[in-house]
């Protein structure tokens, strides 16, 4: 009994041990990256539907090659006749039985068709190119979204560790309240106040531990990884400092999914104004056949039908088929084609002007939150400072607690204001990287 008492205390406290090594795992916003892209329901989904546009690419050449049928038969007869000849003769049989047999294979070749096979093999390769932009864009999005809901949990983190220094400076007070009441030199309300203030603090840390995990949950979903994984993010929001607005300009409307998307959109455009053209032109096809057929007659009542009957042979040949007139159908989808083209094309530049419009705000909301950080890194000094100095002036009876309150309200802005600063940054560096449409160094 003692035995398995201990081994089962020893089986807690490793557990135990596994969870905190499991809930102590950092992970890293690559990994996290890397994951989503991995794993996203949506990315999947696009991925398939690429697939299918590859396996349609993959027999794209089969559109040049001949159609091959075959087509075989076998009947049993058996029946009643009843004939009345020219000379007034008259013949009548029943069961009268005979067996048929038939087969034929036919190939069929389009010589010519007005080039529209040839064009209808470039589509195909432009629907496998079209498949992967959007997958990229997809991608794209996607990592936008998992930088954005990772850096938030990040402030959130920051945010905790505000609220817990503003704890241990509302401990402080609480002490020196209580060591200042004790000795005669202090006010009850004093003390009470100070208490008021550590546990709203309190309350804050409970509130903000419950946000950073429904942070963490969101990711979680984000990543399509299983919800309650447990694991801890960086402590710190990293920038890049390569980024300026001639070179987001210059490579967006070369690497922006979107644009790239409607581009290969115009290209499949076009292709279909040639398939529509194509239709113009006569079709040029190549027919050959071998066919094969067999009767076999138990009885007749007719002297000049055959008992035996058997027939094979090859024949080939060209058609041709030539349109004149389909009710201006061809006329109509060549228009349709070009109307199509010309809205794709009004589309591009519509897509154009707005993302140049994004980035130049993005561009200049960046340089905002930069120059809002710099302000905000050097207040925070000065604020930790100015409560600093408070407390130590009431430590010597300078001062009131009022006037500690006031310092630590101001600290708490500061803190509010620098974290913002740096999780706004962060957003307006991954909305220039997302216009742009790389995140690569």
């Amino acid at each position: 009994m003692k035995n398995r008492l201990l081994i089962t205390v020893l089986c807690i406290i490793m557990l135990a041990g596994c969870r905190q090594v499991m809930a102590q795992e950092k992970l890293t916003v690559e990994q996290a990256i890397a994951t989503a892209l991995q794993n996203n329901f949506d990315i999947q989904l696009l991925r398939n539907d690429s697939a299918s546009f590859a396996l349609d690419k993959s027999y794209a050449n089969a559109a040049f090659l001949p159609r091959v049928n075959a087509t075989g038969g076998l009947v049993f007869n058996n029946n009643n006749q009843k004939q009345r000849l020219a000379d007034g003769s008259k013949r009548e049989s029943k069961a009268i039985r005979s067996n048929t047999l038939s087969g034929s294979v036919q190939l069929n070749w389009t010589l010519f068709d007005g080039l529209k096979m040839f064009v209808t093999r470039d589509k195909l390769n432009e629907f496998v190119q079209l498949g992967e932009l959007t997958i990229r864009n997809q991608m794209i999005g996607t990592i936008a979204s998992v930088i954005n809901n990772y850096y938030n949990i990040v402030r959130q983190k920051q945010q905790l560790k505000a609220i817990e220094e503003q704890m241990s400076i509302n401990e402080d007070r609480v002490k020196l309240a209580e060591k200042k009441l004790s000795t005669g030199l202090g006010a009850k309300p004093e003390l009470l106040q100070g208490k008021v203030d550590l546990n709203a603090q309190k309350a804050a840390r409970l509130r903000q531990l419950t946000l950073i995990e429904q942070l963490k949950e969101q990711l979680n979903q984000v990543m399509n990884v299983a919800l309650n994984s447990r694991y801890e993010v960086s402590d710190s929001i990293s920038f890049r400092d390569d980024i300026n607005a001639g070179d987001i300009f210059g490579a967006a409307e070369k690497t922006n999914p979107q644009l790239q998307i409607t581009k290969k959109n115009i290209d499949i455009g076009k292709l279909t104004l040639k398939e529509r053209k194509a239709e113009r032109w006569p079709t040029l096809t190549f027919n050959s056949a071998y066919n094969y057929s067999k009767t076999d007659n138990k009885t007749v009542i007719n002297p000049f039908t055959p008992l035996y009957s058997r027939n094979n042979g090859f024949n080939y040949g060209i058609g041709i088929s030539i349109p004149i007139l389909n009710g201006f159908n061809t006329r109509r989808l060549i228009k349709q084609a070009q109307l199509d083209i010309d809205y794709l094309n009004l589309s591009y530049l519509n897509q154009k002007a707005q993302i140049d419009l994004s980035i130049t705000n993005a561009y200049k909301d960046y340089e905002l939150q930069k120059k809002m950080l710099a302000l905000e890194e050097e207040n925070i000094l000065l604020a930790k400072e100015n409560v600093f100095i408070a407390l130590e002036r009431l430590r010597l009876g300078l001062s009131t607690y009022l006037e500690l309150r006031e310092t630590q309200k101001s600290l708490e802005l500061a803190y509010d204001r620098l974290i913002a600063a740096r999780y706004n940054t962060k957003l307006a560096e991954t909305e220039l990287l997302r216009l742009k449409g790389d995140f690569g160094k």
